[in-house]
């Protein structure tokens, strides 16, 4: 998710939900080659297994860059193919891509061959009016033949066209029932669904029909969903409370406080952890109001201490299941 899975709340994210392979912002590939790496790959050794998501279109580009996240650590490299945005398209990649599928199974091949960590891919379910199953259908098994065994499916397809990203998420009709089709005919690779799952209940029953899922949005308005799906798949102690969260983040926030990060690129990702809850419009208000440095820091101390430690924050639904899930 642009501009909300950095290294802040994905240590947050680790917190909540042990087991979740997590997923960084899409990085181009360019920016890394070109840009200050060391800076847009740093991540918090916590925070693993993470992927590295990817985006590009050039195979020795990518094949550089998957190097350097295999160097920095990353346990995953993740070619990002349903991105709609403007820029992305200007560019020649992200849901552009789904129509050269040679030119993506050409990129992964060039990954496959410059790292040893797992690549996989991120797609879509078509694009504009190439939506048919065939379509997809092909598109997976061209670029399965260069290698890749793990497809995150955003079970939408993209209009390059005419939609806005935030309105590609919303607009084109959700198909489960294609992407558990693509399971079915391809028993071997690896499918994980994405998109509109924001309940407990729903995304363990996507496990009856493919590998794995994947929260967006979701896990970023309403935190607790995601520590409830780890919770139910794979077992573990009580519920957390938001005291002892805090109680875990907060040394995190000093941390990176020193190391000269700015207060409210991570207190902002709490934001969230109060949504539906009482007191939550007073929470994302003294969040909000914090200033910035030791000062800020101080007063979110406060605001912690305040907190009911014997209070579970959480979604109350129950599930249960086995499988892994993802977060990104």
């Amino acid at each position: 998710m642009m501009d909300r899975s950095d290294r802040h709340f994905r240590f947050l994210m680790r917190i909540l939900a042990p087991h979740a392979r997590l997923y960084t912002e899409m990085i181009t590939a360019r920016a890394l080659l070109h840009g200050d790496a060391a800076r847009l790959l740093r991540f918090d050794a916590a925070e693993r297994p993470v992927a590295l998501q990817l985006g590009g279109s050039e195979p020795p580009e990518l094949a550089a860059a998957a190097r350097l996240g295999e160097s920095a650590g990353y346990d995953e490299i993740n070619l990002n193919v349903g991105c709609p945005s403007d820029r992305v398209q200007a560019a020649c990649f992200g849901a552009a891509l789904m129509l050269d599928a040679p030119r993506v199974a050409d990129c992964v091949a060039a990954m496959r061959a410059a790292v040893a960590v797992p690549v996989t891919v991120k797609t879509r379910l078509g694009v504009d009016d190439h939506d048919s199953y065939e379509f997809v259908q092909g598109f997976l098994a061209t670029v399965a033949a260069a290698g890749c065994d793990t497809f995150v499916v955003h079970a939408r397809k993209a209009w390059l066209q005419g939609l806005s990203p935030k309105e590609n998420r919303e607009i084109p009709p959700l198909d489960y029932p294609r992407v558990h089709r693509l399971k079915r005919d391809f028993p071997a690779l690896r499918i994980v669904i994405n998109g509109g799952l924001t309940a407990l209940d729903a995304s363990v029953r996507q496990l009856e029909h493919v590998d794995g899922v994947m929260l967006g949005r979701a896990a970023y308005q309403q935190p607790w969903v995601v520590a409830e799906l780890d919770r139910a798949l794979f077992g573990g102690p009580e519920r957390d409370t938001l005291a002892r969260v805090l109680e875990r983040f907060l040394p995190y926030v000093e941390r990176e406080l020193a190391a000269g990060s700015p207060l409210r690129s991570m207190t902002r990702h709490l934001l969230g952890l109060r949504t539906g809850q009482a007191g939550g419009r007073r929470w994302r208000r003294d969040l909000s109001e914090l200033r910035d440095g030791y000062a800020g820091f101080a007063r979110l101390r406060e605001i912690a201490a305040q907190v009911d430690g014997a209070s579970p924050m959480h979604t109350a639904v129950g599930a249960s299941g086995a499988a892994a899930f993802a977060f990104g």
